[in-house]
């Protein structure tokens, strides 16, 4: 799914609102489709003795690319531009308090990075129980030198009207900076990016769950981020600190599915369950038992028996 191979839907205007039913679907549609057709012209190439896959990708897309690197640290030292034109460090917004939600790319792109903001407030709006500023953080960097803080303002501003819950501008940090620094983020995460020659960027679809001292805790890819998801990701980011016990428990049970993009019920875990459960009736059983018995007068049974005297009366 990368951002200039396909047609551009229309952007979401600075004021919230989306683009059309029609235009969405669109645009979902053609980057499913590059997605599906990618691989396919990947195997006829090798069959046709390419034997490399870059041959068989347009040249505008070789270098595009998401290399994972979990569990690695951020440069929190990094400076960067706010919305209001303040100079941040990145270790002043992820500062071991939430967990953040990092999405990279360009304010003027022309779908991609659209799109997938879209989707993840779409996702994020439905997340009842944790909002931006109290429970997480989420950051929009754009790679695009040239953009400013106005821009990324205005950007925020749309975004801050459709999400409406109160303390999300807190929570909402739309950032711009040096070519130097947005790159070296960008390969912090493994985000690998390209400029055209039209001067547009080609890059991939994700976002990067962080946790609060700043290491990389999941990838979310392509352009649909349902609530479900990103609650536990958010929840597994913050290592235990959000979520109730109950939520923190279903989180255990469940693994990350990077095929499907989604959580999944792990059976093994479920078993261990089960077996946890068993063990634990079987105690309680077994002591409850023995503290009837123990309780039990010591003279009980002696008098219960009939006294060989009395019986022959």
């Amino acid at each position: 799914m990368i951002d200039t191979v396909l047609p551009s839907p229309p952007a979401r205007p600075a004021d919230g609102h989306r683009p059309g039913v029609a235009s969405r679907a669109l645009g979902t549609g053609l980057l499913l489709l590059a997605s599906a057709v990618l691989p396919a012209t990947q195997a006829v190439a090798q069959e046709a003795g390419s034997g490399e896959y870059t041959e068989a990708l347009p040249e505008e897309l070789v270098g595009v690319d998401i290399v994972e690197h979990l569990d690695e640290t951020l440069p929190l030292d990094l400076v960067f531009t706010d919305e209001d034109g303040e100079e941040v460090r990145l270790g002043d917004i992820i500062d071991g308090e939430r967990p953040t939600i990092l999405q990279i790319g360009y304010f003027k792109c022309p779908m991609l990075c659209n799109l997938v903001l879209n989707e993840a407030m779409d996702g994020l709006s439905g997340v009842d129980d944790l909002t931006a500023g109290t429970h997480f953080d989420l950051v929009a960097l754009s790679i695009n030198p040239t953009e400013g803080h106005e821009l990324a303002r205005v950007k925020k501003e749309g975004y801050l009207l459709e999400y409406a819950r109160p303390g999300a501008s807190r929570g909402f940090h739309f950032l711009t900076g040096s070519a130097e620094n947005t790159k070296a983020l960008a390969d912090a995460v493994g985000f690998q990016y390209r400029l055209q020659d039209d001067g547009e960027y080609a890059h991939a679809a994700a976002l990067f769950v962080i946790t609060p001292d700043g290491r990389i805790s999941r990838y979310l890819y392509g352009v649909r981020y349902e609530p479900a998801t990103l609650r536990f990701a958010l929840m597994e980011g913050a290592e235990g600190r959000i979520g109730s016990t109950l939520e923190r428990f279903i989180l255990w049970c469940h693994v990350y599915d990077p095929d499907s993009g989604s959580y999944h019920l792990l059976a093994f875990r479920v078993m261990q369950l089960g077996g946890l459960a068993t063990v634990f009736v079987m105690v309680v059983g077994v002591g409850l038992l023995w503290l009837r018995d123990r309780h039990r007068s010591p003279g009980t049974g002696s008098r219960d028996r009939i006294a060989p005297t009395e019986a022959g009366r």
